[in-house]
């Protein structure tokens, strides 16, 4: 009979061994305290492979004895593990003591001992100690404690398995227990034992109590599932039944027998009735369970039933959204996610009425998170009005509505997805325009301005379109010249508010008001609420320009001058063009003159005056007038058409590899691999065996190792060492090889490390005496918490000539590449925008590479620091001397690194630009920055020309 196996045990240090005769001693005259300790590091050692029989009879002696309850409890690990055979395989005599000590053990009046010591049974494999032990266990049953009559029960069962001539009535015993025994716990193990012992007992059992199953107790009733649950394996003629018995039970009070009952009903049954049920019962445990995680685990479930079973949930999609009143971020998430998958052009109208009520409420909730809650509803409106365009009219005229309510990040989403919706669906463009020219006025946020106006160039097709937002940008920004009518407000105001300070100082001054930095202030309080009002009252647009926000004011004026094409396109009448025309410039040309006046927060920027510049010459062409409202009004439309369908494009190829990975061919060949000789099946078909044991996974080539294996030591050092660095998904192994190049023993051997960094030291290598020229092999585990350079420092210590002499050889550094731990990964563009502003550390890299184009560079900067292109192919061109890029990744910790790529290629010269990284902590930052530099030292390869 092979000996069973045991869990290893780490020693900290196995070559200080005790001896056995040590032990003796400790365990002979020790206190309890100090028996405690020997007990654990005998119990050690046996399990690592040194049974130590001798110690047999001392542990009966010095050790049994006792009343110490821990000792008692390392006694009964001790009997589990010690030899309990002689060399011949023959039972050990003083195993006879300890069967008398088991069964006195066996009658303690003490409850707890009793029980403790039944547990003890049910590991104990030998038929010759056990059956001196059956009266004992048999009299247990009927003990009044239910602590100990359910571990008696187990006892038996156990008994049973090991021989079942020392039990032969196990299962008529238990069968009787269960009808005679009123405690659930009991009841629950002995049906258990019964399920295993007698398949017939136990449906007979269940049989009986069907007419109060869903009364019974939740730990019954989830023994009764489990046992379905196999037996429907070994008889499918039964699954019928056990359906209908299921479906009983799923009534129960119990939410974990609800949920288990659910479980195998999707498992016995491809009904659609019941998997409607089992999915109900689903959402009924995400809406009422209070803990988030039991929400998340059981809206996964109801996911994965869906794949399996297309369109039979699609009626629990409103009742999925109950789950939307968790204040828990990540459920809410999760329940949007699922919905969405259900939904049709049946159900859509309901769900989409659903979801606005939500919106509407959460505008005026002051909860936490309340604004990325509505950017989750907003995110989840727009797919749904870009896959059924039914409503999408419905749901434009809602998001433009609360879009006043929203804040900037949310609005913007908005904003972004009425132009994806415009560009979709042409029908619906004049209707979407006249009603975002209505509720800009309530738009604060100079970004989602941007965004409006840009909307309005590209898609107001009509000159009654032209004519309203030229209307509403013309009141926005006020009186013009922007300069000439600052100055006269200044001027109109200064008198009366000087007039007022040179006045009786009673009225102005009410006392010294000591400001935060300690000095005077000298206001009046007259002067503060003036320009308070003037700045309140200022049209919006007027407002973001004084505040220093060119941009808007540069896209504003491309705006502005596509309305011009526009209406030159249309054939508007010449006054109204002129007119247009001579507006346009008169407010880009009041707005570069305010850009360099004293009015405004700070001054314009080169790019936004060299763009403004550039449109009024446009208008003031009269030549090139075709060619240049191609390019204003058709090529950034095209562009933003083809960024769309390239998205498209990218979203389908994806959920197409998805479906042909899990789908079957239906002219696939089916291969049995116990009936191929030639090994044909090998690609095809992996066997299960090899699978499990790992062996099938792509093996490592032995010869790639020598790239990976670092120098520790040099070659004249008394030890040599070198280290071969596995790096698996949270820790680092160190396999390193110490070679012995003296002519005598090294005593004492042993290697520590120290880390610096976010790396620990798990375990310490065991300390070893290495002969004349011996190796010894060792391997020690550095584990990793998060994506950062780490550095593995150490030194070689052993014993010298002399006992109290040692001698140390310092180790080289090894170094840990945080690539091993960073992987390309996808974002959205809000969530991208979003991080950026939210993380702290921020590295910039200046770029000087003499890479030949701008697109190798790009690929070799991916391929470098593993982060993945989020900007579309579309944008990045291969003409252009000019390129700018966002880049991704995320760490195997959970960390988020975002980079933002500028570069230039000079004529004939080198890339020049920068790389700006961006992420939550100081470490990866700086870590992707050195790997960023090092690519940009690399050289284009010299070229060998013939002579």
């Amino acid at each position: 009979m092979s000996e069973s196996g045991y869990t290893l045990i780490y020693d900290p240090n196995a070559a200080s061994k005790t001896s056995v005769n040590e032990f003796k001693t400790l365990l002979e005259k020790g206190k309890d305290e100090a028996k405690v300790e020997a007990m654990k590091k005998i119990l050690i050692s046996i399990l690592n492979g040194d049974p130590m029989p001798d110690l047999l009879m001392h542990i009966i002696r010095f050790v049994m004895p006792s009343k110490n309850k821990e000792l008692k409890k390392l006694l009964y690990h001790y009997w589990e593990v010690c030899p309990k055979m002689d060399d011949q395989g023959k039972m050990r005599h003083e195993m006879i003591l300890v069967c008398n000590a088991i069964q006195r053990d066996l009658q303690h009046p003490n409850e707890y001992i009793r029980g403790n010591t039944l547990r003890y049974l049910t590991k104990l494999k030998e038929a010759e100690l056990l059956e001196t032990l059956v009266p004992n266990v048999r009299q247990c049953l009927e003990h009044r404690h239910a602590y100990v009559r359910k571990n008696a029960v187990f006892a038996l069962h156990s008994i049973h398995k090991v021989n079942d001539h020392l039990v032969p009535d196990a299962d008529e015993l238990i069968y009787k227990f269960l009808y005679e025994e009123s405690d659930s716990v009991c009841k629950r193990n002995a049906f258990v034992c019964l399920g295993d012992l007698n398949r017939d007992a136990s449906l007979q059992y269940i049989q009986d109590n069907i007419s109060i199953i869903e009364t019974l107790d939740p730990l019954l009733q989830l023994a009764f599932i489990e046992f379905i649950r196999k037996d429907s394996v070994q008889n499918p003629v039964l699954k019928s039944q056990y359906t209908n018995l299921v479906t009983d039970i799923i009534e129960s009070s119990s939410n974990v027998v609800v949920y288990e009952a659910a479980n195998a009903l999707t498992v016995l049954s491809n009904n659609p009735q019941s998997i409607l049920l089992a999915g109900s019962k689903y959402v009924e445990l995400a809406t009422k369970e209070a803990d988030n995680n039991v929400k998340i685990i059981t809206l996964e479930r109801i996911n994965d039933l869906h794949k399996k079973n297309p369109g039979v949930l699609q009626e629990l999609s409103l009742e999925i959204l109950r789950v939307l009143s968790s204040q828990d971020l990540d459920v809410r998430k999760k329940a949007l996610d699922v919905t969405l998958q259900f939904v049709t052009s049946r159900n859509v109208e309901d769900v989409v009425k659903l979801l606005k009520t939500e919106l509407q409420r959460t505008s005026s909730a002051n909860e936490d998170k309340s604004a990325e809650y509505r950017q989750l509803l907003i995110n989840a409106i727009h797919q749904l009005a870009i896959k059924f365009v039914e409503v999408a009219a419905n749901v434009i005229d809602l998001l433009l509505e609360s879009m006043s309510d929203l804040n900037t990040t949310a609005a913007y989403e908005v904003i972004t997805f009425v132009k994806e919706v415009v560009e979709k669906f042409p029908d619906l463009r004049k209707t979407i325009i006249t009603r975002l020219i209505s509720v800009l006025p309530s738009i604060k946020s100079g970004k989602v301005f941007r965004g409006a106006f840009w909307i309005i160039g590209e898609y107001a097709l009509e000159e009654s379109l032209v004519q309203e937002a030229w209307k509403y940008i013309r009141s926005s920004i006020g009186e013009v010249p922007i300069v000439a009518s600052e100055k006269r407000a200044a001027e109109g105001n200064a008198p009366d508010v000087e007039e007022y300070s040179n006045g009786s100082t009673e009225h102005t001054k009410k006392g010294p008001v000591v400001l935060p930095d300690g000095t005077y202030a000298t206001e009046s309080a007259l002067t503060a609420e003036v320009k308070d009002t003037s700045n309140d009252e200022k049209p919006p647009v007027r407002k973001h320009i004084l505040d220093g926000d060119f941009y808007l004011a540069a896209v504003l004026s491309s705006t502005l001058v596509k309305l011009v094409l526009r209406l030159h396109r249309l054939k508007a009448s010449q006054s109204v063009l002129n007119a247009s025309k001579a507006e346009a410039l008169l407010i880009m040309v009041s707005i570069l003159r305010a850009g360099e006046s004293s009015y405004v927060a700070k001054k314009i920027d080169e790019d936004s005056a060299d763009r403004i510049l550039s449109y009024i010459k446009v208008l003031n062409e009269e030549d090139d007038l075709e060619l240049i409202s191609a390019g204003f009004l058709d090529e950034t439309k095209d562009a933003f058409t083809a960024q769309i369908q390239s998205a498209e494009l990218k979203k389908a190829e994806e959920q197409a590899r998805d479906f042909h990975e899990n789908a079957e061919q239906v002219d696939g060949s089916i291969v049995f691999r116990q009936f191929d000789k030639d090994n044909a099946a090998k690609s095809a078909a992996v066997d299960d065996v090899s699978l499990a044991s790992g062996s099938a996974l792509k093996k490592e080539d032995l010869s790639s190792r020598l790239n990976k294996i670092l120098q520790l030591t040099g070659f004249s050092d008394p030890i040599y060492a070198e280290a071969f660095v596995k790096v698996h998904q949270y820790d680092v192994t160190l396999d390193v090889l110490l070679v012995n190049q003296t002519t005598a023993t090294l005593r004492n051997l042993s290697i520590e490390f120290a880390t610096l960094g976010d790396l620990k030291v798990v375990d310490k290598p065991a300390t070893a005496n290495v002969g004349p020229h011996g190796f010894y092999k060792i391997q020690t585990t550095v584990k990793v918490t998060s994506a950062d350079t780490g550095v593995i420092f150490g030194n070689i210590v052993y014993d010298g000539q002399h006992s109290d002499e040692s001698t140390i050889v310092i180790l080289n550094d090894v170094h840990v590449d945080i690539m091993d731990y960073i992987k390309p990964a996808t974002c959205s563009e809000s969530q991208f925008r979003k991080m950026w502003n939210e993380f702290e550390w921020e590295n910039k890299i200046t770029i000087k590479s003499q890479i030949p184009t701008l697109k190798e560079y790009l690929d070799e900067l991916m391929k470098g620091t593993n982060m993945n292109c989020l900007t579309p192919g579309a944008v990045i061109g291969e003409e252009c001397q000019f390129l700018s890029a966002n880049l991704y990744s995320r760490s195997s910790f959970g960390e988020d690194a975002l980079a933002n790529l500028c570069i230039e290629k000079q004529s004939d010269g080198p890339i020049i630009g920068h790389v700006r990284i961006r992420s939550k902590g100081q470490g990866l930052a700086l870590s992707l920055g050195d790997r960023v530099a090092s690519i940009s030292r690399k050289n284009k390869p010299a070229s060998v020309i013939k002579v």
